[in-house]
């Protein structure tokens, strides 16, 4: 399988910015080669088009989000129903609706697969425009901080990211949901002054 993937990869790097667009867009809502894959190869090729090529990426990723969520929409709800009980996806879709926009922050900028949380979204009906902001929030962040390291680090970028970006992406993450744990604490506080 692995084989496949990799010359799926080749196959799609051999048409460039198109070839980047296609995996960014199809990423989002079922396709299961993440975009950096094509991204970094080209920002390394040509560095100085290296945000070019995050911009381009972070926009096909969103608005490939946006047929995950239709995917989830029309078909997540029946589907699940045969792997698992309507009280356990009421209760997934009830966390969805209240920690949505944080999951899909979160999901957009580590490697969790962000394609799951575009599908919950239309799943627990998160409005579009929640989706879509803050889907832009994390994919740009993930895809300019690969783009910012290749124009820092040149050809040492890809090794960098290789050994690093996982947990640089996971500290990112806990770091968003640490914050966000913060603010509803004072949140809390201030409601009871």
């Amino acid at each position: 399988m692995s084989e496949l993937i990799v010359q799926i990869e080749e196959w799609l790097l051999q048409y460039g910015v198109l070839g980047l667009i296609l995996v960014a867009f199809t990423e989002s809502s079922f396709f299961p080669i993440p975009p950096d894959v094509i991204l970094l190869p080209l920002a390394l090729a040509r560095p100085e088009e290296a945000f070019l090529y995050a911009s381009y990426t972070t926009l096909a990723s969103v608005f490939g989000s946006l047929l995950g969520w239709y995917i989830g929409r029309k078909l997540g709800r029946p589907i699940l129903r045969y792997f698992i009980s309507d009280e356990k996806i009421a209760k997934v879709e009830d966390l969805f609706k209240r920690y949505g926009a944080l999951a899909i922050l979160i999901a957009g900028f580590t490697p969790i697969p962000y394609k799951v949380f575009t599908i919950f979204s239309g799943i627990a009906q998160i409005p579009i425009k929640v989706l879509i902001i803050w889907s832009f929030i994390g994919r740009g962040l993930r895809f300019f901080l690969e783009a910012a390291l290749v124009v820092a680090l040149g050809a040492k970028a890809k090794p960098f990211i290789e050994e690093n970006f996982t947990l640089i992406t996971l500290i990112g993450g806990v770091t968003i949901l640490l914050l966000f744990i913060i603010y509803r604490i004072i949140q809390k506080k201030k409601k009871t002054l």
